[in-house]
């Protein structure tokens, strides 16, 4: 966590931005009850201090190309801070990779990817499985329908002093 502060300006900007990136520094500004400038010296400290990463647009997919989505749960045999690096650096290397995320319990990674089709699947999983000494388990969960896609966290709920 970081030392920031955040106070309750800060947080209506933040929602604001999560929901609409383009909105112009006026209507925010407005949106929020600042001057203009304010709002933006606003903006501003929150991306040099890198609570605002980035922006991006999401786009809807099945209008562009055709694609399959996979959730896979990987596991290293072995749990030598060398290995885990190395699956890292090689996840890193992999453009259809969306995310990953080492997390606790049976598995040690959950990755995110999104290809052509299953056989570009199949190769990086062969590419997933093939590059390492170190052997990997992998289960791959082909998504059949996004029920609820990511938009905005909702930070009133992870703020229990603002």
């Amino acid at each position: 966590m970081t030392n920031l502060k955040i106070d309750k300006i800060d947080l209506k900007i933040l929602d604001t931005l999560q929901k609409d990136g383009r909105i112009t520094n006026q209507d925010l500004a407005q949106r929020v009850c600042l001057s203009p400038s304010s709002c933006l010296q606003r903006v501003r400290r929150l991306e040099r201090e890198k609570v605002i990463r980035s922006y991006h647009a999401h786009l809807d997919l099945t209008g562009i190309a055709r694609h399959i989505m996979c959730i896979a749960t990987v596991s290293l045999k072995n749990h030598t801070p060398e290995e885990f690096k190395a699956f890292e650096t090689l996840i890193a290397s992999i453009p259809e990779v969306l995310e990953c995320y080492t997390v606790s319990g049976e598995s040690d990674f959950f990755v995110r990817i999104i290809c052509a089709d299953m056989n570009r699947y199949v190769a990086i999983n062969d590419q997933l499985v093939g590059s390492s000494s170190n052997p990997v388990n992998i289960n791959t969960y082909v998504v059949m329908q996004e029920n609820k896609r990511f938009e905005a966290v909702e930070l009133h709920t992870l703020l229990s002093d603002t």
